[in-house]
């Protein structure tokens, strides 16, 4: 029996396997492998596209993140608001820059930050709200930013899920102070290797960011360092292959919201599908479902040659790495025992589509 792949990124790859082989041998004839001219070219054309002024691509996700907080100046003594549900880098970043992590819980119907949550979590050490985009859709721009208003906090886009998403029209990397990217190989705008970017409004904080993540280096004496900077910066290679699969993104999101009107309507009615805000246009950079029981329903689809995925099964403030940090967050812990992530890629076809749907359907709970 051929197998539904969770994610099929050989087939991704392969529909621009020739453009991509002219972009890295192109790198390859001037060899400017680091700063070459794919690498401005790309933050020019990212930035537009996200409707933000600025763009510099970085080493991966994480980094971009960790860069942002140096950049605001956020350390030793502050504390960082961050969603429970969200993959560890987004607390690993806020625990780097020497600040505290604060975790606040979801919303059951998004898994998203809560506001509400927020909201009660901040005091006068509170620098920053990370809003978590996750799974492709845009938390609640309007919930965070009344919260970030009213206090002078900084509203963070962890946008390393959600290429290419909007709320109220504004896509995600222009609705906050900074947006940190990731290009993950598995992102809806993964690079051949790592490779992030961070994306602001704020022109000042983008030059910072780019002395940063260079060394600390000035941007007009190469021999001075103004920073205690970092190395972190997106090569041409990467870069170059990126402005390529930039100019699919739109269509492929398309393809996804696509399949996932399909599971919609095909999936049996004790398969949750997360929802989505009313002012949101997802991604869908995954299918996410919570159900009643995880480990039965896993087992019968790979049993039936299909693969699947949890995102994420520990909750950020019950990992052990940071115990210092527990909360009680009934929603997102809840979450981690019920959420399964289905196949989803955007070339995926209604075949393979109908094929989980009625695996599902056959799983006697």
């Amino acid at each position: 029996m051929t197998a539904v792949p969770f994610f099929d990124l050989t087939a991704i790859n392969g529909r621009v396997r020739e453009d991509l082989d002219l972009a890295w041998k192109s790198v390859l004839q001037h060899c400017k492998f680091v700063g070459g001219p794919e690498v401005a070219a790309f933050e020019s054309e990212f930035a537009a596209y996200c409707g933000a002024d600025g763009c510099v691509g970085v080493a991966n996700g994480t980094d971009a993140l960790e860069l942002i907080f140096a950049a605001l100046g956020i350390g030793a003594g502050d504390e960082v608001i961050v969603p429970a549900n969200t993959f560890v880098a987004t607390a690993e970043a806020v625990v780097a820059a020497g600040a505290r992590p604060r975790f606040v819980d979801v919303l059951p119907d998004t898994l998203l930050i809560d506001p509400d949550s927020a909201a009660a979590a901040v005091n006068c050490r509170t620098a920053a709200i990370v809003g978590v985009h996750l799974f492709g859709q845009m938390v609640d721009v309007d919930g965070l930013s009344s919260i970030t208003d009213r206090h002078g906090l900084a509203l963070i886009e962890d946008a390393a899920q959600a290429h290419g998403a909007r709320f109220g029209g504004q896509r995600a990397g222009s609705v906050g102070a900074a947006a940190a990217f990731s290009f993950y190989p598995g992102k809806n705008l993964g690079a051949l290797g790592d490779g992030g970017a961070v994306v602001s409004n704020d022109c000042e904080l983008i030059g910072r960011v780019r002395c940063l993540a260079n060394h600390g280096r000035s941007a007009v004496e190469r021999h001075r360092h103004d920073e205690r900077g970092r190395n972190s910066r997106l090569d041409s290679i990467q870069a170059a292959a990126l402005a390529i699969k930039l100019g699919h993104l739109d269509e492929e999101n398309e393809a996804r919201r696509a399949a996932m009107r399909r599971y919609a309507r095909q999936l049996p009615s004790w398969c949750e599908l997360v929802q989505t805000h009313r002012k949101a246009e997802p991604v869908h950079h995954l299918a996410v479902v919570q159900v009643p029981n995880r480990a039965v329903v896993g087992k019968s689809l790979t049993d039936a040659h299909i693969g699947w995925g949890v995102h994420y099964p520990i909750p950020c403030h019950r990992q052990p790495a940071y115990a210092e940090f527990v909360e009680e967050l009934p929603v997102a812990e809840a979450a981690a025992e019920a959420v399964m992530s289905l196949p989803l890629s955007p070339g995926m076809r209604g075949e393979e589509i109908e094929r989980v749907c009625d695996a599902l359907a056959r799983i006697q709970l």
